[in-house]
C-alpha cells in the first residue's frame, strides 16, 4: 500500500470490499479503480470512480493484500486530501460516499459511478 496515498485519503473497509468484488468482476485488462476530480462550475466539484488498466508514473496508488487497488492522479489528490472513501447499502441504494471532501471546492460527495446507485 502507498504509504503517502493512505495519508491522504481514507477508504473504508466496505469500500474496499467492493472495489475487490468489482475488479474481480471487471474484464482482465482492468487492473484498478481510478478515482477522479472534475467540474468546478456552480455545482461545484464532482467526484467519481471509473475503471482503470492503467497507472501513470505520478500517480499515487494504494495496493492492499486483498486485491484492493486504487489510483489517484496528483492532481485530484489535491482536491481529496482528507476525504473519505466509503461504500453504504442501506438495504434500497448502494452508493460510494466521498465524505470529508475538500470544502473550499464544493462537491456533493456522492458517486454514481462504478455500479453504485443513488
Amino acid at each position: 500500500m502507498n504509504a503517502t496515498l493512505s495519508e491522504q485519503l481514507a477508504v473504508t473497509a466496505p469500500a474496499r470490499a467492493k472495489i475487490v468484488e468489482l475488479l474481480k468482476e471487471a474484464d482482465q485488462s482492468i487492473n484498478s479503480v481510478r478515482i477522479f476530480v472534475s467540474g468546478g462550475g456552480c455545482g461545484g466539484m464532482t467526484y467519481g470512480m471509473t475503471f482503470s488498466e492503467s497507472e501513470e508514473k505520478r500517480d499515487s496508488v494504494l495496493d492492499d493484500s486483498e486485491g484492493c487497488k486504487v489510483v489517484v492522479d496528483p492532481i485530484a489528490l489535491c482536491y481529496l486530501q482528507g476525504a473519505e472513501v466509503d461504500y453504504v447499502d442501506d438495504g434500497v441504494n448502494t452508493s460510494f460516499v466521498f465524505n470529508n471532501v475538500f470544502k473550499a471546492v464544493g462537491g456533493s460527495g456522492a458517486c454514481g459511478g462504478c455500479g453504485g446507485a443513488h
